[in-house]
């Protein structure tokens, strides 16, 4: 095998959750484009079919399944279809969140529960779900974020909490399944990129981060899409219970 062809997930099936826009997409299409069939989850299944639309131009197949990970069993659902359709699950993208930003004398608990429930629970119910079927030489990646290792100006207790969630949560499944069921765990922290929930921000907040942006842009999807592929390929293979850092300099700053 070259280095370029350990890239390759030829035949491997991919679930990713959050699958209906921003992030989500751009993880889905570029696993069909590494050779690998889609699982798609997310709570607005109409859209899901714009996301599988990409995966079969890719040349692979697509299945949709109606998803809220806050909810333990559709998690357990969205894998138990996987499973009757393609018969295995090798790698899970954990995409699916939300965000927030209520200043922390004012956040009501639902509405801090509201974001857990999804980021961190919703991630865990995902992953406990794959880790009964998955096989030795798979693979999990939770999406984190810059926030669950840093701050950035907007009050996100909820988020940022859940986030470092992410992080823990990775480390212990990965010390938890790696030896005993061959499953590597690892987290993406990504910076900003543009997506559905940048497009929410308020006027000029952006230009505020700027400074923090050692490479002067906000990232694009296909640059965190294609360290998930290293990951999840046989090229990571040696990689577990990290958590790598795609921010464009952020951290450092």
């Amino acid at each position: 095998m070259s280095v370029l062809d350990s890239f390759r997930l030829d035949d491997k099936v991919v679930v990713v959750t959050g699958a209906s826009s921003g992030l989500g997409v751009s993880f889905a299409q570029a696993f069909a484009e590494a050779g690998a069939d889609v699982v798609l989850g997310a709570r607005r299944v109409d859209r899901l079919a714009e996301t599988a639309g990409l995966v079969e131009a890719a040349g692979r197949k697509a299945l949709t399944v109606a998803t809220d990970v806050a909810v333990p069993e559709q998690c357990q659902a969205l894998v138990d279809a996987a499973m009757q359709t393609f018969g295995r699950v090798d790698v899970l993208i954990n995409n699916a969140g939300v965000g927030t930003a209520h200043p922390a004398t004012r956040e009501t608990p639902e509405q801090f529960r509201s974001v857990i429930d999804v980021n961190l629970n919703g991630a865990y119910w995902v992953a406990q779900a794959c880790g009964r079927v998955m096989q030795p030489g798979s693979s999990i990646i939770n999406v984190a974020s810059v926030l669950g290792i840093t701050t950035a100006g907007l009050p996100q207790a909820a988020y940022s909490a859940s986030k470092a969630g992410i992080i823990g949560l990775t480390r212990d499944l990965a010390q938890q399944w790696g030896a005993r069921k061959g499953i590597r765990v690892n987290a993406l922290a990504p910076g900003f990129f543009k997506t559905e929930m940048t497009d929410e921000y308020k006027p000029g907040y952006l230009e505020s981060q700027a400074h923090r942006l050692i490479l002067g842009r906000l990232g694009d999807g296909r640059e965190l899409a294609a360290t998930a592929v290293w990951l999840a390929s046989a090229a990571g293979g040696y990689v577990t219970g990290q958590t790598i850092t795609v921010d464009g300099g952020l951290t450092i700053t």
